[in-house]
């Protein structure tokens, strides 16, 4: 349940809760509004934007969860539809709320302490101390400055959630000619963004040999929009003073070329919004930057959780929400028993594959909310390709890729081997995924 008490000695006003939430995305909504709907339970949602819902708000296109199969929603109709959801089932949602870190910084007592954080908003410092805390802080894409792009600092250069930003929420015109860093499904997103608001794109540029979505949605941008996709072709630095005049293209075999355009929109290259999570002493996956968490969203902080894109590459909005809406079982159970997994396994991946997730399994409760593991790797696989899941030599699972995987897609691997991970064989080393041809 919620509580209240006076203004603490350093001027914080300090609020208890059963289940503070921190991101009010389509992930944190849903979970918010199956916690709340359990009953008896106090769950707050807090976010820094002005407006909840996430990344959908900006997405004017139809596509998102629906009501009727035959009226897709649109992304702000989708937003709202989750915010709304928490609300009428009894969560407490606050925007414009920043949580500033961790009231102690990492756990040094038991795990039973208390868990709380320091948040800042308009009505002024507070401390809120939770019986359970969970991480929905989602992802965001590189912008140049972390990808190291040489060259001076004029405007036009735009992520896709700056792009929509602008375009979408503030209305501002944009220049005339524009050059996209990416061929995902992000970046198709950009084109139409970018000639919905009347800008000629130039041109789509992406270091793989070939683009990441369906063959579908490439040969539209590129048969009816006039879209050429650059393969093998990277951004080698960026030109103007004031307001950018062009942009240098580089090729795998070393020539380049300049590509004369007044906007420049940097796309994909996702990176989970982690700093709370660190800040928090939670572990972080190695390779996907997020917090390393089992198949019940549990980090290895008692009481922390993680869900959505937080802890992977960009997913659909659909994906996200629905790992709310799962983790909420697992975080009931932990108000209940508050009981943490004994031990951990790690599962980890081999090139070519990037990563997986869930990154841990507890052999005591090795059930996978969601289902299965998602994966992403960094070449083409073939298909008719096998994941070969194995610990310490011994096989435990295979599963065929009819159609092989593309990188920067969804690669799902099935959790139907988890219960022949035994809790007792703790030498035997982690589980390893790999690929056979």
């Amino acid at each position: 349940m919620t509580g209240e008490q006076p203004v603490s000695p350093t001027g914080r006003r300090e609020r208890a809760v059963d289940v503070l939430v921190v991101g009010a995305g389509p992930a944190g909504l849903a979970l918010a509004s199956r916690l709340a709907a359990a009953g008896g339970v106090g769950v707050e949602v807090v976010d820094r934007e002005d407006e909840p819902g996430g990344v959908p708000r900006y997405c004017l296109h139809a596509g998102f969860g629906t009501r009727d199969p035959r009226r897709p929603m649109t992304g702000p109709a989708y937003a709202l539809h989750w915010a709304d959801a928490a609300v009428r089932a009894g969560a407490t949602l606050r925007t414009g709320v920043t949580v500033t870190g961790w009231s102690d910084g990492p756990p040094k007592g038991p795990p039973t302490d208390p868990l709380a954080v320091d948040v800042t908003s308009p009505a002024g410092l507070e401390r809120i101390t939770a019986r359970a805390v969970v991480l929905a802080t989602g992802a965001r894409e590189r912008p140049r400055s972390a990808r190291l792009v040489p060259g001076t600092r004029p405007a036009g250069v735009f992520t896709t959630g700056e792009l929509q930003r602008t375009v979408r929420l503030r209305h501002r015109p944009l220049g005339r000619r524009a050059l996209v860093v990416g061929a995902e499904s992000v970046s198709y997103s950009a084109v139409r963004i970018l000639r919905e608001a009347g800008v000629e794109v130039v041109a789509m540029v992406t270091e793989l040999p070939h683009h990441q979505v369906s063959p579908a949605t490439a040969l539209d941008a590129r048969l009816r929009h006039g879209v050429p996709l650059l393969v093998g072709t990277g951004v080698g630095e960026l030109l103007g003073r004031g307001r950018l005049s062009g942009v240098v293209l580089r090729r795998a075999d070393g020539r380049s070329t300049t590509v004369a355009c007044d906007t420049v929109v940097f796309t994909g290259d996702w990176i989970p919004d982690h700093e709370l999570a660190r800040l928090g002493g939670v572990t972080l996956d190695r390779a996907t930057w997020g917090p390393a968490v089992d198949g019940s969203f549990r980090t290895d902080r008692a009481g922390v959780f993680a869900v959505g894109n937080l802890l992977h590459g960009i997913e659909p909005a659909g994906t996200a929400a629905r790992e709310g809406l799962l983790a909420a079982a697992p975080v009931l159970r932990h108000l209940t028993d508050g009981a943490a997994p004994a031990a951990r396994v790690p599962v980890q991946v081999e090139a070519p594959l990037r990563w997986i997730t869930p990154s841990r399994l507890d052999p005591a409760d090795p059930r996978v909310a969601t289902g299965g593991f998602i994966l992403r790797t960094e070449t083409r696989l073939a298909p008719w390709s096998s994941l070969v899941v194995s610990r310490a030599g011994t096989e435990l699972h295979r599963q065929r890729l009819v159609l092989g995987a593309t990188p920067n897609r969804t690669l799902r691997l099935s959790a139907a081997w988890t219960t022949r991970v035994r809790a007792e064989e703790r030498d035997a080393g982690p589980v390893t995924v790999s690929v056979e041809h």
